[in-house]
């Protein structure tokens, strides 16, 4: 029987104390898409979000990315201040992690390795540093396997003895919020996920649209 994650998310939101802000630590790829979710969440929990993406090619891409969500964070008007935390640059962690899987298109393994990734990374910070949550903004995408990622999240969750929210920001009109604050507040969408495989990927697709106009 297929989950349905924003129900489950309903219900652990109405049993949060009343006159209580749970300290919440939301992994965020990107700004566009922690729009929503900031708007969201930030009336339930006190959040820090957490740019952990080491993903991103280039690295200036990885610059830009983090720049925009500390101003994004700063400039909305939420229901409770956000703080963000900017891990470093460090690509070698997303090179190792997904090692011989690299050409298997995107929403495959690849991306599966990297969701775990990005997953375990921020549920070691929120252990160290005392938060009661955490969870992603990945599930926001259209493009990103909701499943896949709540599943990861709960096995890193029963084995490290944290709390994880159930996650599927794409739900009630989510994506398309986004889409409306990132215009709003003039944001940078980038035009592929992030990392340099994506990228050939989308250089291709736009190779052979290119080629099938000429011929």
């Amino acid at each position: 029987m297929k989950r349905n994650y924003q129900i489950e998310l309903d219900a652990v939101l109405q049993s949060l104390p009343q006159g209580q802000l749970p300290k919440l630590l939301l992994h965020s790829c990107c700004a566009p898409c922690s729009t929503y979710v900031l708007e969201y969440l930030s009336r339930y929990f006190q959040i820090t979000v957490l740019y952990y993406n080491p993903n991103i090619y280039p690295e200036s891409e990885f610059t830009f990315r983090a720049e925009e969500q500390q101003r994004i964070a700063a400039q909305m008007q939420l229901e409770n201040p956000v703080s963000v935390v900017v891990l470093p640059y460090e690509p070698q962690e997303f090179y190792d992690a997904v090692r011989g899987v690299e050409q298997i298109p995107e929403g495959g393994e690849r991306c599966f390795r990297c969701y775990a990734l990005r997953l375990e990374r921020t549920a070691e910070y929120a252990k160290s540093h005392g938060f009661d949550y955490f969870t992603t903004t990945l599930s926001i995408s259209p493009h990103k396997n909701a499943q896949k990622l709540n599943e990861i999240a709960e096995e890193i969750a029963r084995t490290s003895g944290l709390k994880t929210l159930p996650c599927d920001f794409k739900k009630r009109g989510g994506f398309q919020r986004s889409t409306e604050l990132s215009r709003e507040f003039g944001i940078y969408r980038q035009d592929y996920c992030g990392c340099v495989y994506s990228l050939q990927e989308k250089e291709q697709k736009n190779k052979q649209a290119t080629d099938n106009r000429r011929a």
